[in-house]
């Protein structure tokens, strides 16, 4: 299992590479990787704040739930804080299990985790100000199904 919580870019293709080259138990790998999106045309940077410590032993503790709940052989998760421009890549989670229903949804139940609980903080910064996003009853109502 590897958790990065880190401020520098990261070479999205070289990270799956290596993570499937190490996988010699799994037969199937799933990744997941999210952008920075401007929706509505105006976004000028995001900023992404994080308690150092308390992050990782956070995402360390979900990623972990999941190799528990779904034999899983090994999870990856890479996420990004700090200043992020529009069509950068914000994170990446991938997972690998012998089959590939348990990758899939192991993979599902980490982002559903990192939309709604993981303790980031991030504020839009657009030509008229910024404001922090909220969050969204939806990615609630994605994470009540793991419970």
């Amino acid at each position: 299992m590897d958790i990065r919580v880190q401020d520098g870019r990261f070479d999205v293709g070289a990270e799956l590479n290596a993570f499937t080259e190490r996988q010699t138990k799994a037969g199937a790998v799933v990744s997941f990787t999210g952008i920075v999106r401007d929706t509505d045309g105006g976004l000028r940077h995001m900023e992404i704040e994080h308690y150092p410590g308390m992050t990782e032993s956070a995402l360390s503790d979900i990623a972990g739930q999941a190799m528990q709940r779904w034999a899983l052989t090994d999870a990856l998760v890479i996420h990004r804080f700090g200043r992020l421009a529009p069509s950068e890549t914000i994170m990446m989670v991938a997972t690998a299990s012998a089959h590939r229903a348990d990758a899939f949804a192991a993979a599902d139940f980490l982002m559903d985790y990192l939309k709604s609980r993981a303790p980031f903080w991030k504020k839009e910064v657009t030509a008229e100000g910024s404001d922090w996003v909220a969050a969204k009853d939806s990615d609630e109502d994605a994470l009540s199904r793991w419970r």
